[in-house]
C-alpha cells in the first residue's frame, strides 16, 4: 500500500505571508468585477477611507455560476465579503417526498451536475442501507469505476476553468478533449451524457458491455501522458503560480473549524478522504494515495486535484482489471424488477414487478444516512422511510455549501483581482448549493 499522506507541493513552499499580484494582474482582475453593479458608500468624515460596495454576480462569468458576493473595497484590498445564495434553488429536497425511490434518481442528477453517478451512487448507498439489500460483485466494481471516471471529468472542468479564469485558454480545451472521451462512455452505457441516472437502489439500470469496457481502458492507458500535458502547461507557468501562490490560504486549523472537506480540507494538510475513512463499495481493497498540500493556497488546491487524477487513474486500472463477471442488479425481486425472461414463466415475477413500478420500494420505517467522497468532499443523503413507496424526508450534505462559508475567509484581506482566483480553487457547484 502507498502512504496515506502524499505531499504534492513541488519546488519551493510558498509563504504564509499574503501577496499581491503585479499592477497588470490587478488591474486585469478589477476590469472583469468592474462589469457589476458598484455604489460608492458615503464618506462619514475626513478622517476615514472611502470604502466601495461592489457585487461581483450572480452574472459573473467567473463566479461559477449563480453565486453573489457582497465585496467592500478598500482601493484594491477586499476588507469584507458575504457570499449571496439562493438563485438557482429548485426545492429538490421537497420534490422527493412525491416520487418513489427510484423516481428520485433523476433528482440526484441535476443537483451537482459535475458528478451526477457520485449522486446517483450516494442515493442508492442510502436507500440500499433502508432495505439491506445484498448488491452483485459486479455492480460493485462498476460503481467504483463510474464514480472515478466522473471524478476525472469534473476535475477536468475544474482544471479547464480555472485555467480560463486566470486568462490561459489552451489548458481548458485540452481538458476539454478528454472530459469529452468520457462522456461519450455515458452516453454509450446510459443513452444520456450528463444525467445518467444509471446507478439506481439495487444496482445499475444494465450491465456495461466488454467492448465500452475496452474502450475506456485504453482511455486510463493514455491518462497519464494527458495530466503530463495539463501539468507542463499549468503547473510550472510563471504567470500562473504568480496568480495562484501565496493567494487564498485556508490554514489547516480554519479548514477544520469551517467544516471543510474535499480537496479543498486536503490543500489545507489534512488526509481526509472518506474513501479511506469510511470505506463503501469496497475501496479499501484498492490501492491508493490521499494527496495533500503544505501551504493551503489556491496553488496548493489546484495540486491536490491534479494528483487526484492520477490516483482516479489508477483506481479505474484496479477496477478493470478485477472486473467480475455476474449480475448488476440485486436478487431482491422487492428492490429490483425480474428479468423479462422470468415474466413468461412466473406468476411471481409478474407481481413483482407490478408491485415495484405501480407502488415503487416499500423500505422498513426507520432512517439512514450515507456519506462518500465527492470531486468537491463529503458528499451524504440523509433518508427517511415511513414504510410506504415514498421517503417522508430526503435530505443531502452537499459539499459546496458547506465549503462556501469559507470563502470570506481566504478573500477577506486580499486583492479584488485574487477574488476570481479563490472561488475558482474552491471549484463551487451551485447546482447542490441552493438545490
Amino acid at each position: 500500500m502507498v502512504e496515506a499522506e502524499v505531499d504534492v507541493k513541488p519546488g519551493t513552499p510558498g509563504t504564509s505571508t499574503q501577496e499581491f499580484p503585479s499592477a497588470a494582474s490587478t488591474a486585469s482582475g478589477a476590469s472583469t468585477a468592474s462589469t457589476a453593479s458598484t455604489d460608492v458608500a458615503s464618506q462619514q468624515d475626513d478622517g476615514k477611507r472611502e470604502l466601495l460596495h461592489l457585487n461581483m454576480g450572480p452574472q459573473h462569468p467567473s463566479t461559477h455560476g449563480v453565486l453573489r458576493l457582497e465585496l467592500v473595497l478598500d482601493g484594491e484590498v477586499v476588507v469584507h465579503c458575504q457570499p449571496v445564495i439562493g438563485y438557482l434553488h429548485t426545492g429538490i429536497e421537497k420534490t422527493f417526498e412525491s416520487k418513489t425511490y427510484v423516481q428520485g434518481v433523476v433528482l440526484t442528477d441535476r443537483m451537482d451536475y459535475l458528478n451526477p453517478l457520485g449522486n446517483n451512487l450516494a442515493y442508492a448507498l442510502a436507500v440500499e442501507k433502508l432495505v439491506a439489500c445484498e448488491i452483485p460483485e459486479r455492480a460493485t466494481v462498476l460503481r467504483v469505476l463510474l464514480a472515478e471516471l466522473t471524478r476525472l471529468a469534473s476535475h477536468l472542468m475544474f482544471i479547464g476553468s480555472m485555467a480560463l479564469d486566470l486568462g490561459a485558454s489552451s489548458p481548458f480545451l485540452y481538458c476539454w478533449r478528454e472530459r469529452e472521451k468520457i462522456l461519450d462512455f455515458f452516453e454509450r452505457i446510459s443513452g444520456a451524457r450528463m444525467m445518467t441516472s444509471f446507478i439506481r437502489p439495487g444496482g445499475l439500470a444494465r450491465d456495461v458491455d466488454a467492448t465500452a469496457l475496452a474502450e475506456i481502458s485504453a482511455l486510463m492507458d493514455a491518462m497519464p501522458g494527458f495530466i503530463d500535458e495539463y501539468e507542463e502547461l499549468l503547473t510550472g507557468n510563471p504567470i500562473f503560480r504568480e496568480r495562484a501562490e501565496g493567494v487564498g490560504i485556508l490554514s489547516r486549523q480554519d479548514a477544520i473549524d469551517l467544516a471543510v472537506s474535499g480537496p479543498i480540507l486536503r490543500g489545507s494538510g489534512m488526509a481526509l478522504d472518506i474513501r479511506k475513512t469510511n470505506p463503501y463499495c469496497g475501496y479499501e481493497t484498492y490501492d491508493f494515495a490521499v494527496p495533500t498540500g503544505t501551504v493551503g493556497d489556491c496553488y496548493d488546491r489546484y495540486l491536490v486535484r491534479v494528483a487526484e487524477m492520477r490516483e482516479s487513474v489508477k483506481i479505474c486500472r484496479q477496477a478493470l482489471d478485477r472486473m467480475p463477471a455476474g449480475d448488476v442488479r440485486t436478487s431482491d425481486r422487492k428492490v429490483m424488477p425480474p428479468p423479462r425472461e422470468e415474466l413468461a414463466k412466473s406468476m411471481e415475477a409478474v407481481i413483482h414487478h407490478f408491485k415495484l413500478w405501480t407502488e415503487g420500494i416499500r423500505p422498513p420505517a426507520g432512517e439512514a444516512y450515507v456519506a462518500t467522497e465527492s470531486p468537491r468532499g463529503e458528499l451524504g443523503f440523509y433518508v427517511v422511510s415511513d414504510g410506504s413507496g415514498r421517503p417522508i424526508r430526503v435530505h443531502e450534505r452537499a459539499p459546496s455549501f458547506a465549503n462556501l462559508q469559507a470563502l470570506p475567509t481566504v478573500i477577506e484581506g486580499g486583492a479584488v483581482a485574487d477574488v476570481v482566483t479563490c472561488i475558482a480553487s474552491f471549484d463551487p457547484i451551485m447546482g447542490e448549493v441552493d438545490r
